[in-house]
């Protein structure tokens, strides 16, 4: 149990690195497209509203699989 629950937390962590990787310093998926004005402060929207949402799925997903493995360790 405890391997498959290692297997899992990886599988996570790597995406939650792909997808802190995609939001390019804040300025989120327009900055990867030219897009983005630097002083204006605006909503997110469309892609980078769902990439922000998916970064804290996949953050709080890695906490529960590595307090999991803690906690079933023997």
């Amino acid at each position: 149990m405890i391997r498959y629950l290692q297997i899992v937390q990886l599988i996570v962590s790597i995406c939650l690195i792909v997808a802190v990787l995609l939001q390019v310093k804040g300025r989120g998926l327009g900055g990867l497209f030219g897009g983005g004005d630097a002083g204006i402060y605006k909503t997110r929207r469309g892609a980078e509203k769902t990439l922000f949402n998916l970064t804290i799925g996949l953050v709080v997903l890695f906490f529960v699989f590595s307090f999991a493995s803690v906690l079933l360790q023997p």
